[in-house]
């Protein structure tokens, strides 16, 4: 199972919220950058990255961010928020993004979404299935769909689709334990698609326990930056 870093970035700063909740955010100390070197130094080769301004508002605000950690690292980046068109896309990739992560307009605007698929390829894309009672979220989780979960993974994979984010929203940023039944549904239903998991992780067994699971991935993000796991450790496990 890789294991990803996350780094998500609000108002130029580290943050994390809890259960998506922006009147519940917590920035940390280090600038992106920094975590970024902290993670390359301690071997792993991917990070996930999210602009959560983007997520609401459509504009990209991290392009620095982007570059500078491409040029003191080279790490691969998973980016994610506020991929509204082809243009956005096609510009992050010219940035060196390695996987451009769609969540809204897979459900609100396929037309767009299946552009994409058609211009890049499938390998590209990662659709974040971000989800509450197995329901799909959107519009940076402030929106429930009424698109079921299982439904939105059938139709990406009629696409070609086969990497998934799959985040229980309640679960994001409470460190109380990813949803593990979730996942087992996930891999159940759908064996051969990829899916990484995001949310709730709080220490190394949470983490042991999903690759007993065969996932492709797993994000981490508030679990590190509040040193619930350390790196060296963790880094340990990286595939």
């Amino acid at each position: 199972m890789l294991v990803i870093p996350a780094i998500d970035i609000y108002k130029n700063k580290v943050a994390r919220l809890f259960k998506g909740k922006f009147d519940e955010v917590k920035f940390y100390e280090f600038t992106p950058i920094e975590y970024a070197i902290s993670f390359y130094e301690n071997n792993f080769n991917t990070i996930h990255i999210v602009d959560l301004e983007a997520s609401t508002t459509g504009v990209i605000s991290t392009i620095n961010f982007i570059k500078e950690i491409k040029n003191y690292t080279g790490l691969k980046i998973q980016f994610g928020g506020g991929i509204r068109n082809f243009e956005i896309v096609n510009e992050l990739i010219d940035l060196g993004v390695d996987k451009i992560i769609i969540g809204s307009i897979s459900v609100n605007n396929k037309n767009e979404f299946e552009k994409i698929i058609n211009k890049v390829g499938c390998e590209k894309i990662i659709v974040a299935t971000d989800s509450k009672n197995k329901k799909i979220l959107i519009k940076g989780w402030l929106e429930e769909s009424k698109v079921e979960l299982f439904e939105h993974i059938n139709y990406c994979l009629s696409l070609g689709i086969s990497y998934f984010l799959s985040t229980d929203v309640d679960k994001d940023g409470t460190l109380s334990g990813p949803n593990f039944n979730l996942y087992k549904e996930l891999i159940k239903n759908f064996p051969t698609s990829k899916f990484i998991a995001s949310g709730g992780i709080s220490n190394l067994d949470d983490v042991m326990k999903l690759n007993e699971l065969n996932l492709y991935a797993t994000v981490i993000g508030k679990a590190i930056y509040e040193n619930k796991i350390n790196l060296k450790e963790l880094a340990k496990i990286v595939s």
